[in-house]
């Protein structure tokens, strides 16, 4: 039995609780967050026990840290966990200054110690799907990616409204700080980069094109980015993300032979599709009628739908634990969540005459999940 500590009980740690009711190997040994109230609400929902303080969740020392906290806490709690020797699975991003993300790989480095960083839909079947297609050249060699992240006009959204599972409302004011970019780029920088390898360089731009300002007065993070991707591999992608703009969360990679599609990052099941080229009278055509792949294999645990997502958010404190266990390599690691979270940060902060930046981080190569091999 593996056992887990979780930092922060917001909004998202009701996604980990749910999730992780899909793998009855791992106990929470305890949770802990600065907000009392709110740690007792989440206790009394999710039959947990809470930790008096951080210090007392260390000394309990679980197998892995949950670090759910708000952004602007998961460098110094990440820090003092990593400190301590334990392992450290952090919500995205792993740091919001590249100083400090880069502070961290080093410490876990230097110290032996595990640390990853959310998302972990690259591990789940749809990512998985589209992965084994390339393998298998579905469509030929892949020449071009489009990626969106658009998440609707979200403040005319009934946003004051949405609670989590356990009562917890939903944290806008971090949504706003941190940035759309820096929050959900990741859902499909993290399948590229197993799929393409690393990013060497980014053209980007960004804004707020809302001209919102937070509770404290501060300017908003900006609320739309676009970014052009290249990487090692020789892959370029176009990556756009906005709190504006209609929901969107399509990927479409451009091959010689055709086109795959994933009409949704935020759901493990999301069709992956096919689609052919045709000549007809003298034009080329995409074929309106398109092919779903599948894994035919059984894949993971999955989660029911909640709200807009439906993704096990275990897979990745869940692979991070067996690759313990087995003694190897996780798939999520430190040089991964460095490389994430410094592309991340080059589209967000781009702004609107940053140009390009050149990459200085590299992440190693990821291996498929076993049962996306058959």
């Amino acid at each position: 039995m593996a056992s887990i500590g979780i930092v922060g009980t917001g909004f998202v740690a009701d996604y980990y609780m749910r999730s992780l009711a899909t793998v009855p190997e791992v106990t929470v040994v305890g949770a802990w967050d600065i907000d009392r109230d709110r740690l007792h609400a989440f206790r009394k929902y999710w039959r947990v026990p809470a930790a008096a303080s951080l210090d007392d969740l260390i000394g309990r020392r679980p197998d892995l840290i949950l670090n759910l906290t708000n952004p602007g806490s998961h460098y110094a709690v990440s820090l003092a966990c990593l400190e301590a020797g334990l392992p450290v699975y952090s919500e995205k991003p792993l740091a919001t200054r590249l100083d400090d993300a880069r502070h961290l790989h080093r410490i876990a480095t230097e110290r032996g110690v595990m640390l990853a960083s959310a998302p972990c839909s690259a591990l789940g079947e749809s990512a998985q799907t589209v992965w084994k297609a390339l393998r298998e050249r579905v469509i030929g060699t892949p020449r071009l990616v489009y990626a969106e992240i658009d998440d609707g006009f979200l403040i005319r959204a009934p946003h004051t409204t949405w609670r989590s599972e356990s009562g917890a409302p939903w944290p806008v004011q971090d949504e706003l700080a941190v940035g759309c970019a820096l929050q959900h780029a990741g859902y499909y920088l993290t399948w590229l980069i197993a799929m393409f390898g690393s990013v060497t360089r980014v053209a980007s731009a960004s804004a707020d094109v809302l001209g919102l300002t937070l509770a404290d007065g501060s300017a908003a993070a900006p609320t739309y980015a676009c970014a052009s991707l290249f990487f090692e591999s020789g892959m370029v992608a176009r990556l756009t993300c906005s709190v504006v703009a209609p929901h969107d969360h399509s990927l479409r990679i451009f091959g010689d032979e055709g086109i795959l599609e994933v009409a949704e990052c935020w759901s493990n099941e999301s069709a992956v599709r096919v689609r052919r080229r045709h000549v007809v009278r003298r034009r080329l055509i995409d074929s309106p009628l398109t092919r779903r792949l599948r894994i035919k294999t059984p894949t993971h645990a999955k989660v029911r739908r909640k709200g807009v997502t439906a993704m096990n958010f275990a897979l990745g404190p869940q692979e991070m634990l067996a690759a313990r266990a087995e003694g190897r390599a996780s798939r999520l690691d430190a040089d991964l969540a460095l490389h994430l979270t410094e592309v991340a940060l080059a589209i967000q902060t781009a702004g609107n005459a940053t140009g390009h930046q050149v990459i200085a981080s590299r992440a190693g190569a990821v291996a498929p999940m076993p049962w996306a091999l058959v």
